[in-house]
């Protein structure tokens, strides 16, 4: 592959026009949007519009004239649609540590009684579901068990499981599990799957209903644009919906909020997982960056937004791959799969000598306008450079691109400058 195959891929590209619906800073190659999304090109006009038209001359009225109250059911519908959900089955709000709390506290009250008390997960999901779960289980009286490898999942599902909890894209390394499989082999053992799709939603193809899950959540501010902190989703199953216990009853849960009534009725469905009154200015955010995502549906001949992004992405990735083992060689070991089906949209390199300077070489790619970013090994993993890969606003030559400098900062030593080794906060 070279630069002129990545002009050809981009000329031909059916999404490259999607690139417009984002504000990206002239100069950046933005390989971070599995941490955080960019700017929809929409979003400064709508924040402003609720601020000071809903907000400042509507008051308290757009509760109901601008339908703030149903704002978490109306986004909810939209992100159906990227994730396999029926409409009226998701909701978005909250956190995704709370979001995790509400539906890990649903699945250990329905196996209360099983006798089942052990809840798997894998050590190397991304932290906060791990303290999560290890405070819940701690209260709940269950014991939650970590394998270290995908492969000892089968072996953990014996008669004392109860809950499995997964996440579908691997944070660190962009492996997918395969979310129908593990699920039908839970169901099969008797217990429930709860799954979070911060990595998925908005980058790969979910089917929540087909793979016949129990409990789902996510994030907006990943692959969804919806900024910093956006809020996040919860789904349900069906089978579930009117029967599910919801730990944090809060007034936007309950079945009528404005009968004020002193005792908590739970609303019907999805609805009963909202708590307390809800960030509209944010919701409203959120929003934009699903129709960015949604947009793709209109360049894909009929096969759905996901389809799109998928195909694009896995030829993303592909190139990436391709390119930095031709012009780096021997320099990094591939942490993601190569496998189409196990791979998310990331993808993650290591040192191949497992010596340092991971770090130093993100912050040094950093410094010259390609965004990636670095999470810290330990036992079981090495240091990880990791890059993201958004096929709405990413094209073909942003990859030949991003390796060119990647082997410039090899080469050229650019890494070991003093002030790319000292650590920031935030990596």
């Amino acid at each position: 592959m070279n630069l002129d195959d990545c002009r050809r891929l981009d000329a031909e590209d059916p999404l490259a026009a999607l690139r417009g619906h984002f504000i990206l800073p002239e100069g950046v190659i933005y390989l971070d949007g599995n941490s955080l999304g960019v700017l929809p090109r929409a979003a400064p006009a709508r924040i402003a519009e609720v601020v000071s038209q809903e907000w400042g001359e509507g008051l308290i009225r757009s509760w109901n004239s601008a339908r703030w109250i149903d704002l978490p059911q109306r986004l909810g519908d939209k992100l159906a649609r990227l994730i396999g959900a029926a409409p009226g089955e998701v909701v978005c709000t909250d956190g995704t540590s709370v979001n995790l709390y509400k539906v890990l506290f649903a699945a250990l009250t329905q196996m209360k009684n099983s006798g089942r008390k052990v809840v798997v997960s894998e050590r190397s999901n991304f932290p906060t579901d791990l303290y999560i779960a290890e405070s819940l289980c701690r209260e709940r009286g269950f014991t939650l068990k970590l394998v270290d490898d995908a492969s000892e999942l089968p072996a953990a599902m014996n008669d004392e499981f109860a809950v499995l909890m997964l996440t579908h894209v691997n944070y660190r390394t962009g492996a997918m599990h395969d979310m129908k499989a593990l699920t039908a082999a839970a169901h099969a053992a008797g217990a429930l799957a709860v799954w979070d799709l911060a990595h998925s939603a908005g980058a790969v193809p979910v089917a929540l209903n087909d793979c016949d899950a129990d409990f789902a959540i996510g994030c907006g501010y990943k692959y969804l644009n919806g900024g910093p902190g956006a809020p996040a989703f919860v789904w349900v199953h069906a089978r579930h919906a009117s029967r599910f216990e919801q730990p944090l009853s809060g007034w936007f849960g309950h079945a009528a909020p404005f009968e004020f009534s002193p005792h908590y009725r739970p609303a019907q469905g999805v609805a009963r997982y909202l708590c307390g009154t809800q960030p509209i200015i944010s919701l409203s955010a959120l929003e934009c960056g699903l129709d960015s995502v949604l947009a793709a549906e209109a360049h894909d001949a009929g096969r759905g937004s996901m389809a799109a992004l998928r195909t694009k992405s896995l030829a993303l990735t592909d190139a990436f791959i391709t390119l930095v083992e031709e012009r780096c060689p021997g320099r990094f070991a591939l942490i993601t799969p190569r496998a189409h089906v196990q791979r998310g949209s990331q993808v993650c390199l290591a040192l191949a000598d497992n010596g340092p300077g991971a770090y130093a070489i993100v912050q040094a790619l950093i410094a010259r306008g390609v965004i990636g970013d670095y999470r810290a090994g330990d036992s079981q993993m090495p240091d990880i450079l990791r890059f993201g890969f958004t096929p709405l606003y990413l094209g073909f030559v942003d990859v030949w691109n991003a390796v060119e400098h990647l082997v410039q900062v090899v080469e050229l030593d650019e890494w070991k400058r003093p002030e790319f080794n000292q650590r920031l906060a935030v990596t």
